[in-house]
């Protein structure tokens, strides 16, 4: 026993060596820089930068009919710019930064509503409705994106009894591709509202969104760790049905993919551990990164994150306040520089009752190809309310993969290789993959992901019939049927 607890606290002290050179060593290069051109369009990996002819930022629905109806050629949408396969943008195109259409329009405390215009960050729609303490109701886990980007993309969360974002979203504010305002929701106009809500800018512009709310509370950190085998029925006997669960998600250790760690918060009436409110903005993250780099960079270090790392993390109680909770930075996770390498994800969902099948395939397929993935995050969903491009047409469970790849054409073969092989599997699995990152997937793949594509596209054709609205996703598969669509912006 002396010798186990010998051993154990040397490793920890190596752990805890090795920690402070990546801490305070800086092994970025720093003449690298990310800066690129007014009209070159990029987004947070860095490997899909696009020329647009001209940038348009409208602060009003005003300057959005504009640029739309003194121009006749492609226009490209973007907000935070978090997707990573160039759905925010298109060669040559008009594109709309929405990043400045950003105000809170109307907040209803009675009703639990907010209207805002799209381009406002998750983070700052939090900062208004946390005074009335309320909270959003469905997001993403970080809290830099977009309104609009996350409608585009009907994101989903870590939120127990939920799914996606669509799930949430009360109405919106579109204009079409002629500059027509309207307004869609489940009953007005609402093959519209099912279709740009995970419609990818393709549809229409989002102008509006008017959000649903759920109160702000306390809640508590509970973790467990298991084989991942054991996983799927321990959801379902403690946490599915639980309405005192708000967030949970589960993290598949790589490299060997057997065991995972249950990390669920409740609510709870205990004293906070944390006292703010939220996460504050602008906040400088200096370990965090060399840890995801320490652990990305060996073997080695991944089994430091699982057996020393995270056990230490989680031994001690956290007790904060779901906005909190909700108000991630994704500069938290940040590197020094994205010129060598960069790091990604991928996502793939699953019908519950086949999260075992797909949990093996997946693993063999990164082992085969030795893909270095950092962290596998299992959530879960309830399935879409109606939207055209739905990835979750039953009760899913989703794998989110974060990763880090090289930016040599070679490297980002590689990637593509283990990503269509992931994509089979996930189809055999009567799943699907997400659409917001790299473009890796045949249309075939797509169209079997997707079985309501061609619905998707009969209304882009019905009400985008000049195929305005473009970016390299619907380049990609919208454009195979669709070939006489060429050209470039025409102001």
């Amino acid at each position: 026993m002396v010798k186990i607890i010998r051993n154990f606290f040397l490793l920890f002290i190596l752990f805890l060596v090795l920690l402070f050179a990546y801490i305070f060593i800086d092994f970025g290069d720093p003449g690298h820089s990310n800066q690129v051109s007014s009209t070159v369009v990029n987004d947070i990996t860095q490997l899909n930068p696009i020329e647009v002819t001209r940038v348009i930022q409208p602060t009003s629905i005003e300057d959005i009919v504009g640029a739309i109806q003194s121009s006749t050629g492609p226009i490209s949408i973007g907000g935070g710019r978090y997707s990573q396969g160039g759905q925010i943008a298109y060669s040559d195109s008009i594109h709309l930064d929405m990043r400045a259409f950003n105000k809170v329009l109307a907040l209803d405390t009675a009703r639990k509503q907010i209207t805002v215009q799209s381009g406002i960050t998750w983070r700052d729609l939090q900062e208004v409705i946390d005074s009335e303490n309320l909270s959003v109701k469905i997001m993403q886990t970080y809290a830099n994106f977009t309104v609009g980007g996350s409608l585009s993309v009907n994101v989903h969360g870590r939120y127990i009894g939920e799914g996606p974002i669509i799930r949430s979203v009360e109405s919106i504010k579109l204009i079409k591709a002629n500059g027509e305002i309207l307004n869609a929701s489940p009953t007005e106009n609402s093959s519209l509202f099912y279709g740009t809500i995970g419609g990818y800018g393709g549809i229409a512009v989002i102008a509006e969104v008017t959000l649903n709310l759920v109160d702000n509370v306390k809640v508590k950190r509970y973790t467990e760790k298991m084989s991942v085998q054991d996983y799927r029925q321990y959801f379902s006997d403690n946490i599915r049905d639980d309405e005192n669960v708000v967030f949970h998600n589960a993290d598949i250790y790589p490299p060997n993919f057997t065991d995972v760690r249950s990390v669920s918060w409740l609510n709870t009436n205990e004293a906070l551990t944390v006292e703010q409110r939220l996460i504050p903005k602008h906040k400088e993250y200096t370990w965090q990164p060399k840890v995801a780099e320490f652990v990305a960079d060996s073997n080695f270090g991944k089994g430091m994150r699982q057996h020393i790392l995270e056990p230490i993390l989680y031994s001690f109680d956290a007790v904060q306040w779901r906005n909190y909770e909700a108000s991630y930075d994704v500069n938290e996770l940040e590197p020094s520089n994205r010129a060598a390498q960069t790091y990604a994800l991928r996502e793939y969902f699953v019908p519950v009752d086949n999260f075992d099948s797909f949990a093996i395939k997946m693993a063999a397929i990164f082992k085969k190809h030795e893909a270095n993935i950092i962290n596998v995050s299992v959530r879960h969903a309830l399935p879409d309310s109606g939207s055209l491009l739905a990835w979750a047409r039953t009760e899913v469970f989703a794998f989110v993969v974060y990763y880090r790849q090289g930016t040599s054409e070679s490297a980002q073969h590689e990637v593509k290789l283990w990503s269509r092989e992931i994509i089979d599997a996930v189809i055999e699995e009567n799943g699907a993959y997400y659409l917001p990152y790299q473009l890796h997937a045949t249309t075939e793949q797509f169209v079997k992901a997707y079985p309501r594509a061609n619905d998707f596209f009969e209304l882009k054709k019905k009400v985008d019939p000049d195929y305005r609205f473009r970016n390299k996703l619907w380049q990609q598969h919208y454009e195979v049927n669709n070939k006489q669509y060429h050209g470039s912006a025409d102001e």
